[in-house]
């Protein structure tokens, strides 16, 4: 590993077949098929492994939707938030299920897609996050239709719907709660479809998981209303998979030792600067010396956090910021110049290939 320049992501195909494995077991023992969510991991290097155990792609834009339908194949399910005309002619000509947020955007565009397989988002008011601003549930929530009777007058125009009310939920008696709600509250609609997206946001892939109650949860809610539930692991699909590798480049003290590495929390890990949260180290090992480990960047915070580790860290030592998969390499930014870490991939066999690098040329292009 000495001969690669950090700072790199370095995704572990083992690791990563790890949980793909539960995603098949899932999809064997519920009847729930699997689309991989592109918002979270869109890093195609390792499609041709992930498409062995997933039935396709969901996207949030028709870039993702495009690329989902170019490099994994399988089912590409185009959503948008927003939709222009434009992107709505597009995405008609490959997508599988095109699903709209609003009924506005519903009723704008039916004349373009009209016969299509078609879905619509809904907003059950209800929902599983430990963070507001990832609760597509809370208060003025742009996300999906909340008005019943409005859904049931635009439901022949449609073959499924999207409940995506999730974020981080290892809580198994509360997704069967909430298939409980949706049953109760949106039966009627149900039976009428063919097919239901639960979205993503569920921990299943997790140690200790429930997956045997998971498992049958879904199974009778698909029976109960015949009709073919989907899943959008993006998290669950590559948790702990992946770790961003540095280097320490300076070593200074104020109050407390703080090592400074060739990587950024704002520019290649900016998920935990916006949640206030911070990642874990894979390495160096734990210990009792206290050390912050702290971004090259000019942003005060730009700090991956304050750890007890076995040695003081030096200038040239190694340090892998763990569970670097999600929401990392699809946010990364050039802010302040600060070299992108490249995309390293260690392949089943235990070879490493870099299959991304960047440099100057491509800061220059991102910019004019």
């Amino acid at each position: 590993m000495t001969d690669l320049a950090t700072p790199y992501y370095l995704i572990d195909e083992s690791r990563l077949k790890h949980n793909l494995e539960i995603i098949q077991q899932v999809r064997e023992r519920s009847g729930a098929k699997s689309v991989l969510a592109l918002k979270c991991f869109s890093t195609w290097s390792v499609f041709d492994l992930m498409r062995q155990y997933m039935d396709g792609t969901t996207s949030s834009s028709l870039y993702e939707a495009r690329l989902g339908y170019e490099t994994f194949g399988g089912e590409t399910h185009a959503y948008s938030v927003g939709f222009s005309r434009d992107e709505v002619l597009a995405v008609r000509e490959f997508a599988d299920k095109l699903i709209f947020n609003s009924l506005s955007q519903l009723r704008r565009f039916h004349p373009d897609v009209a016969g299509l397989n078609l879905g619509l988002r809904v907003n059950p008011g209800i929902s599983y996050s430990n963070f507001d601003l990832a609760d597509p549930a809370r208060r003025y929530s742009r996300l999906g239709v909340s008005d019943t009777a409005a859904l049931a007058e635009v439901a022949p125009w449609l073959k499924g719907l999207m409940f995506h009310f999730n974020c981080e939920n290892p809580d198994v008696d509360n997704i069967r709660a909430s298939l409980e709600t949706l049953g109760r509250e949106y039966g009627e609609l149900l039976h009428r479809m063919e097919w239901v997206s639960l979205g993503g946001g569920l921990s299943f892939t997790q140690d200790g998981y429930a997956l045997d109650a998971f498992c049958e949860a879904l199974r009778a809610f698909s029976r109960t209303f015949d009709i073919q539930v989907y899943l959008e692991p993006g998290e669950a699909a590559v948790t702990q998979s992946t770790e961003l590798v540095t280097t320490v480049l300076d070593v200074v003290h104020n109050e407390v030792d703080i090592a400074i590495i060739d990587a950024s929390l704002e520019a290649h890990m900016l998920d935990h600067l916006i949640y206030r949260t911070h990642p874990r180290l894979a390495s160096p090992p734990p210990g009792e010396h206290r050390m912050m480990v702290a971004g090259r960047t000019c942003l005060a915070g730009d700090v991956f956090g304050d750890f007890k580790l076995a040695a003081p860290l030096q200038v040239g030592d190694e340090v892998r910021i763990a569970d670097a998969g999600g929401y990392t390499m699809v946010k990364v930014n050039w802010f302040n110049g600060v070299a992108m870490p490249a995309i390293v991939v260690r392949r089943l066999d235990g070879t490493l290939e870099r299959v991304r690098s960047f440099g100057y040329d491509d800061f220059k292009r991102s910019l004019s």
